[in-house]
């Protein structure tokens, strides 16, 4: 007795005749080209971006000062997202295979949380030059000198390097879980576990220096509203020329302190839902549907191409600085002694 019942169809794999392949769950044509697009917009600006940050600081003199060299430093670890972590990133996610061998998954993965966390420790360090800054702006330029900026930028760096170097080339991420580690990890598989010890030290590692920023800015913004009220007496009585230079310097630093506040706010947005997904993850038996993780995953990577695009909304210098960058006029011998605070180039 014949059947017309067709045999089920063979799934697909990340590498056909190979014993152990991932099965490959593709995106249709249409969704895939959308999210190559949307991804490779995200690497671009990331990098692009970036670049231009890290360029216009070094560049014109007027912009060496202690903070904006933390800047360039924070520019260097999104910079470096956007060429190590997400081209790769976007590839294992649109294929849902990893083409890369397995020695460069170990190394993808330290740089994703490395330069992550750096960003995050840069951003922890400018929070205390802006409360510095802010509160006591005279004596600001004796407190935070450019030394004290390279000492913290060699914190931002090193930290992240040596912990996420430590963790995932030792493999103690994964004690208590080489099981579901090593059936995540068939060939074309980059899937990172991560047990509750060390997604605890991670959300940790996450909350308080977002803590730490959030405090300061919110006694930055009561500080400003003080200045503000201050400023606003002064104007109305015969004011001396030492009180008009403090209340001048004031309403610059808190210009500065609002501007990087939103890069802060911006950065825990897009990292939010990330590390609590890992965190609720880990202690529920891994139950977040691939898709979700995927979202939380491009939220943070975002947050790379992001930051340049706020200074070019907040910082006229900035703008000033893409036109001569753009042009061609960076070639030219003054252009590093161009003003840029000026209202024309």
């Amino acid at each position: 007795m014949s059947s017309n019942s067709s045999p089920p169809a063979a799934p697909l794999l990340c590498y056909d005749n190979v014993n152990g392949s991932c099965v490959k769950t593709p995106y249709s044509p249409g969704p895939r080209l959308l999210l190559y697009a949307l991804f490779g917009l995200g690497a671009l600006l990331a990098v692009l971006g970036n670049l231009l940050v890290v360029t216009a600081i070094l560049h014109f003199r007027q912009l060496h000062s202690p903070t904006n060299f933390l800047v360039a430093s924070l520019a260097c670890a999104d910079f470096l997202v956007g060429v190590t972590v997400m081209p790769f990133s976007m590839v294992r996610s649109v294929e849902s295979c990893w083409y890369f061998g397995r020695s460069f998954c170990t190394f993808h993965t330290c740089c994703d949380v490395a330069f992550c966390y750096s960003s995050l420790f840069h951003l922890c360090f400018i929070s205390i030059d802006r409360y510095i800054a802010v509160t006591d702006p005279l004596a600001y330029p004796a407190k935070f000198t450019v030394s004290v900026s390279g000492i913290c930028i060699g914190l931002s760096w090193a930290l992240p390097l040596v912990y996420s170097g430590a963790v995932f080339y030792t493999g103690v991420n994964e004690d208590g879980l080489e099981d579901l580690a090593s059936a995540l990890n068939c060939v074309g598989g980059c899937q990172v576990v991560v047990n509750q010890n060390w997604v605890l030290i991670d959300f940790l590692s996450f909350f308080i220096p977002s803590l730490v920023m959030v405090i300061l800015y919110g006694n930055i913004f009561l500080v400003a509203r003080q200045q503000a009220k201050m400023i606003e007496n002064i104007s109305n009585k015969e004011e001396s020329s030492s009180e008009s230079y403090k209340a001048r310097v004031a309403k610059r630093e808190r210009k500065a302190a609002k501007t990087l506040g939103i890069t802060v706010v911006a950065f825990m947005i897009s990292w939010l839902p990330y590390s609590i997904d890992s965190l609720v993850d880990a202690f529920m038996g891994f139950i977040t549907p691939a898709y979700i993780y995927e979202i939380c995953v491009w939220c943070a990577y975002y947050n790379s191409a992001m930051n340049p695009l706020i200074y070019a909304l907040f910082y006229p210098w900035f703008k000033k600085a893409i036109k001569v960058i753009v042009s061609g006029q960076v070639f030219k011998n003054s252009s590093a002694t161009m003003n840029l605070f000026s209202d024309q180039i």
